[in-house]
């Protein structure tokens, strides 16, 4: 049996329920108490039994009408819910943002970011998938993800980019290491020291290795890892130096190694945000993009051998 009720009159059930009676219900819903008379009536017409049993004394409910207001009530109840819910996501204080980012980003650059972001929007789920650069781009163009903060360092066809951050980056290595002592060193000077790499799917080995052969610069016999923690723990036990950017540096500060800047030429990543223009953001994103921009455009701080880019 099909019965087209609206929540209009399913509230109106639950109300006269709650009320015991047809007076105090049609205040609450602001209703002439004739019109919320007349909608019960064609209710119970719809339903075809009686929900209330009247007398000149008492509005009870029958038995048909107290399971009827059970079911009624709860579905008052989670329209109600699922409306605040959709005007907070309206309004940007419901709803999800996806974000891809690189592993240092996550765990270096974003956490400020998103602990304001939070204290403003308590009621937004963030999601943070930490990925290689290429993933993370592809999870954009898939649509998985609402935004990136990665790496970019060439033209991205199709994609919006929004320039954040820079990072420079050092060379490092362990205390008593012949560097020791030096402020600054030049990529020449890496020449035949013993190399610590990191694998080709990362974002820093395409950087470093176009700049070793620009200046070039031949080092020594080479380490491959993938790890960030790995290549700080191989440099720290004396098998090689190797490059790293400012913002994975604090990521390695177990290791107690040095970082010096590298001169001739200085090398920088630049970091963005960067998203698909042809999806639509809901409210919660674009307040988020807001906010790794506030950040940028007020300087929050960031470690050293890191700053904010601004917009030309």
């Amino acid at each position: 049996m099909r019965m087209d009720l609206t929540v209009q009159q399913l509230r109106a059930v639950v109300e006269v329920a709650d009320a015991g009676g047809f007076t105090t219900a049609a205040k609450r819903l602001h209703l002439a108490q004739s019109s919320l008379s007349r909608a019960i009536g064609e209710v119970e017409r719809r339903v075809g039994v009686p929900l209330f049993e009247r007398t000149t004394r008492s509005l009870v409910l029958t038995t048909e009408g107290a399971e009827f207001v059970r079911i009624a009530r709860t579905v008052v109840e989670s329209f109600d819910t699922g409306m605040r819910h959709f005007t907070g996501f309206l309004a940007g204080t419901r709803g999800k943002v996806r974000i891809a980012t690189l592993p240092s980003l996550a765990a270096i650059l974003l956490p400020p970011v998103v602990a304001d972001y939070r204290r403003r929007h308590p009621g937004v789920e963030l999601s943070i998938e930490d990925a290689l650069s290429g993933e993370v781009l592809e999870k954009v163009r898939a649509g998985d993800v609402d935004l990136a903060v990665t790496v970019v360092s060439e033209p991205l066809p199709g994609l919006r980019v929004h320039d954040l951050a820079a990072d420079r980056f050092c060379c490092v290595f362990p205390r008593g290491h012949r560097f020791d002592g030096t402020e600054t060193l030049s990529w020449t000077d890496l020449t035949e020291e013993p190399f610590i790499t990191f694998s080709a799917a990362s974002s820093i080995r395409g950087l470093v290795d176009r700049t070793l052969r620009a200046t070039e610069t031949v080092p020594g016999r080479a380490i491959e890892a993938r790890n960030i923690a790995a290549v700080a723990g191989l440099a720290a036990a004396g098998l090689g130096i190797s490059v790293i950017p400012g913002l994975v540096l604090p990521l390695i500060e177990f290791a107690g190694l040095r970082a010096v800047p590298l001169e001739s030429p200085p090398l920088e990543r630049s970091i963005a945000v960067v998203l698909d223009p042809d999806r639509p953001q809901a409210a919660a994103v674009k307040d988020f993009l807001a906010a790794l921009l506030g950040a940028r455009d007020t300087a929050t701080a960031l470690p050293r051998h890191a700053r904010w880019v601004h917009p030309t």
